[in-house]
C-alpha cells in the first residue's frame, strides 16, 4: 500500500498541495498525466496548484488502496473548496445564430467563475489592454482577479463593499495562508478593477496592506561567480551566464537578445522594450565579447534573429532550460547556497558598489525607475563591513 502525504506548500507565488510519497516511476507518472501534478526542487515533492478541480483530479487519480493522509493546514485549505468541481463548457452558437446562448460560468485552470461576473473579467482585460500593461503584467492582474472572482462565486464583483474586500483579503491572509507578497499582487489586480475600471477614485485608501518581509537580495561571491563559470563546459550555456552577470540581465533579456544588438564597436549591448517597456544600453565586456566570438564562430547565429536559439529554429531559447543551467553549474562547482539567474544580476549590481561605482550609474544599467530600488545593494554589500572590528577581536583570549 502506497502511503500518501498531502500538505500546503507556497510554490511561485501559488497556495499548492505537495504530495510526498516515497520514489515510484508508476505513481508520478500517474500523477503527471491525471493530475497534472509537477516536481519542486525547491521543496523535493510533486505538487498542485490547490483550487477544487486540481485536488479532485488527484483524488481521482490516485489508486483507491493508496493510503492517503492529510495534514491538518491541508485539511482547512480543502474545506474552504466549492462542492462543485465539474468543469462547465459554454454552450455552442445557437443554430441559424450569429449569438452564442449564455454560459452558467466560464472554467479556467483554477476553477469557475459564475457568470454574474463574467462582464466583470471582460472589461478587466479590455482595460488592461487599452492601458497598454504588459504581457507579463496583463496575465499577474488577471490571474490575480480571476481567484478572487471563482472565490465569491455567485456574488457580483461589482457591489463588493471595502469591508467586505477586507474580508476576502482576511481569508487570503488566515486560511490561504498566501504570502505578503502575493496578498499585494492580489490587491494591486482588485485596485485595478475598482479604480480603473469602475472609476471608483480612492476605493483603497481604507484597506491596509500587510507588511512585506525586509528581504535582501541573494548574491554569490566573485570567486562562486568564478566556480559557476569555469564548471561550464557547454559554450553555449556558458556565453549565456556570463552575459547574464557582465550586463546584470535578467533571464527574459537573456533569452530574447537579438545577435544584432551587440555592437562590439561601440562596446555597448542594446536591450529592448524590457521590463516596464523601457530600452536601455549596457556596457560589453571585453572578455564577454572574446567569448561571444567564439560562441558565433561555432553556433553561427542567425545575424537578424536570437543570439541564442532554443530547439526550434527561430525561437528563443527557454527560460526555464536557462535556469536549470545554473543549479547544475552550481552543484558541480559545489555552491550550495540559493539563487536563480536574477542572482547573477544581484550580484551585478553589489560588485559594483564594492568597486566603488556610483550608485546612480547602476540604476542606469539595470534599467531601475526609482534610485531607492537599486539602493538596497548598499546593504548586499561588504564594502564597508570589513572595515568595521568586532569587539571579539580585542579580547585578550587564550
Amino acid at each position: 500500500m502506497e502511503k500518501i502525504l498531502l500538505k500546503p506548500l507556497e510554490h511561485r507565488g501559488n497556495l499548492c498541495i505537495g504530495i510526498y510519497f516515497r520514489k515510484n516511476q508508476a505513481l508520478q507518472s500517474v500523477l503527471q498525466k491525471d493530475a497534472g501534478a509537477r516536481w519542486s526542487r525547491t521543496h523535493s515533492c510533486w505538487y498542485i496548484i490547490a483550487n477544487a478541480i486540481n485536488y479532485s483530479k488527484l483524488r481521482n487519480a490516485l489508486d483507491p488502496r493508496s493510503a492517503v493522509e492529510l495534514s491538518q493546514d491541508i485539511k482547512k485549505v480543502i474545506d474552504q473548496f466549492p462542492v462543485q468541481t465539474t468543469i462547465e463548457v459554454a454552450p455552442p452558437l445557437s443554430k441559424g445564430s450569429n449569438v452564442a446562448i449564455p454560459a452558467e460560468s466560464i472554467s479556467l485552470s483554477g476553477g469557475r467563475i459564475d457568470r454574474i461576473n463574467i462582464t466583470a473579467i471582460d472589461q478587466f482585460k479590455r482595460e488592461l489592454t487599452l492601458r497598454g500593461y504588459s504581457g507579463n503584467t496583463r496575465r499577474t492582474y488577471q490571474n490575480e482577479f480571476c481567484q478572487f472572482l471563482i472565490a465569491i462565486q455567485r456574488h457580483s464583483a461589482e457591489e463588493f463593499t471595502s469591508e467586505r474586500l477586507k474580508d476576502y483579503l482576511q481569508y487570503c491572509a488566515d486560511i490561504l495562508k498566501l504570502s505578503e507578497n502575493t496578498i499585494h499582487s492580489r490587491m494591486n489586480a482588485l485596485k485595478f478593477y475598482y479604480e480603473k475600471v469602475l472609476g471608483r477614485e480612492k476605493f483603497f485608501w481604507v484597506i491596509p496592506r500587510p507588511k512585506k518581509k525586509q528581504q535582501l537580495p541573494k548574491v554569490f561571491s566573485q570567486n562562486e561567480i568564478a566556480a559557476i563559470i569555469n564548471s561550464v563546459k557547454n559554450k553555449k550555456h556558458k556565453v549565456m551566464l556570463m552575459l547574464a552577470y557582465s550586463g546584470g540581465l535578467r533571464v527574459s533579456e537573456v533569452i530574447n537578445l537579438k545577435t544584432y544588438q551587440v555592437d562590439s564597436s561601440r562596446m555597448t549591448i542594446f536591450i529592448s522594450q524590457s521590463k516596464g517597456k523601457k530600452d536601455r544600453v549596457v556596457t560589453l565586456s571585453p572578455v564577454l565579447l572574446v567569448m561571444l566570438r567564439e560562441y558565433a564562430m561555432e553556433y553561427k547565429p542567425d545575424k537578424k534573429g536570437y543570439l541564442f536559439e532554443g530547439n526550434k529554429k527561430g525561437t528563443p531559447y527557454s527560460t526555464r532550460s536557462l535556469q536549470e543551467v545554473l543549479q547544475h553549474a552550481k552543484r558541480k562547482a559545489g555552491i550550495m547556497k540559493p539563487g536563480s539567474i536574477h542572482s547573477l544580476r544581484h550580484s551585478f549590481a553589489t560588485h559594483l558598489i564594492e568597486k566603488g561605482t556610483d550608485v546612480t550609474m547602476i540604476q542606469k544599467l539595470l534599467g531601475h525607475n526609482d534610485l531607492k530600488t537599486t539602493m538596497i545593494y548598499l546593504h548586499t554589500s561588504n564594502k564597508d563591513l570589513l572595515k568595521i572590528i568586532s569587539p571579539l577581536d580585542d579580547l585578550d583570549l587564550t
